[in-house]
């Protein structure tokens, strides 16, 4: 027997999803712009440690009000390797990154990405190239790169380079990962245990972090907390959920809205007026979502 839902919880459910990955995408920008303010205070690793340390215990204070599932086998191989590689080892690449790049050139790099989730999910993941994706993919990264040319200062370190094409590569890995895990574990779950993997994984760092916190003044605490309260424990939260009803490669598609959301708040919180190209680019952004979109 076939049950059909109504049109109101049907729609419901359609939604949500979306809702979670706009969340998401507006956090991971203002990300950008704590990073910015706290990476003159905070070493690459150190940043990484406290944003992760100050995430998972978010996450495990709401993890300990009603009982959860452990995931046990290959979902808990899973997670671990998604958490170290995503959370952990990427954060470290990101933050080391911006010091030897400017943050369009940074943010034209690692959106390279989507563009790696795209291609391996539809390779091991049996999720099929749609035309509409791969067109909206291309449309994006335009708009991205437009972004990045209008607010770039001209900085082109090749080592600054390298590590934002590494943090890209690790997004496409670890994105692969959760999907796979998300299978089994449920969204917040695995957040959780993720966050908590890449907070172990950083604990070489902790003697950097000590030493910056001292020093550090209180608005750059703030800023790592922040970082770990809202773009890590909460924007990551609302893409598990995202990611366990929508395909790896459209919802990765979103994220090429975070550069343009990110120069949006640089004009809106550190009145860093945008020239008009990076405007375009970011309607470019839009577009190409919409179309990676519109298959489904």
């Amino acid at each position: 027997m076939t049950t059909v839902l109504p049109a109101a919880e049907t729609g419901r459910k359609s939604v949500l999803p979306l809702l979670a990955a706009a969340t998401t995408m507006i956090l991971w920008a203002s990300a950008f712009i704590a990073i910015r303010s706290t990476g003159a205070h905070y070493g690459p690793g150190a940043l990484a440690l406290g944003r992760l340390l100050t995430g998972a215990a978010a996450l495990s204070a709401v993890a300990a009000l009603r009982p959860r599932s452990i995931p046990r086998g290959r979902a808990a191989l899973l997670v671990l390797a998604y958490g170290v590689l995503w959370f952990g080892v990427y954060a470290v690449f990101v933050n080391a990154a911006e010091r030897h790049l400017d943050a369009g050139t940074t943010a034209l790099v690692v959106n390279v990405g989507p563009i790696l989730i795209a291609v391996l999910a539809g390779i091991y993941l049996k999720e099929g190239f749609p035309r509409s994706l791969m067109l909206g993919l291309v449309i994006a990264f335009a708009g991205v790169a437009v972004v990045a040319a209008a607010t770039s200062t001209g900085r082109h370190d090749p080592v600054g380079v390298l590590l934002a094409l590494g943090a890209a590569a690790l997004y496409a890995v670890g994105v692969l990962l959760q999907k796979q895990a998300l299978r089994t574990v449920d969204a917040f779950t695995a957040t959780w245990l993720g966050c908590v993997a890449g907070a172990v994984a950083c604990l070489p760092y902790a003697p950097a972090l000590i030493r910056d916190l001292t020093a550090a003044p209180a608005s750059a605490t703030a800023g790592v907390v922040y970082l770990g309260l809202f773009p890590t424990a909460i924007a990551f939260a609302t893409w598990a959920y995202a990611l366990q009803r929508m395909s790896a490669g459209r919802l990765s598609s979103s994220s090429y809205l975070v550069p343009g959301i990110a120069v949006l708040l640089s004009w809106l919180l550190l009145s860093e007026v945008p020239p008009p190209a990076a405007l375009a680019g970011g309607a470019l952004c839009l577009a190409g979502v919409a179309v990676a979109r519109w298959g489904s």
